[in-house]
């Protein structure tokens, strides 16, 4: 199974982005998706799918917190 993960944009580079994971700052392709800093988004395979809602966004990092504690 393979797994989208949120995260929020910190900085933006023409097509490269680096996305903020709870902490952990990784590189994602943007090309897919017109993205800028602050916005919440979903990454999969170091591309950024979609870009999330702040609700949305919340709730996600909420889900993968508790799937954290199980």
């Amino acid at each position: 199974m393979c797994v989208a993960l949120p995260g929020r944009v910190v900085k933006l580079k023409g097509r490269h982005a680096t996305v903020d994971f709870s902490g952990n700052l990784l590189e994602a392709d943007a090309g897919l998706v017109h993205v800028k800093p602050g916005d919440n988004v979903l990454v999969h395979a170091g591309c950024i799918l979609q870009v999330l809602s702040p609700e949305e966004g919340e709730q996600m990092r909420e889900l993968f917190r508790e799937l954290e504690e199980i």
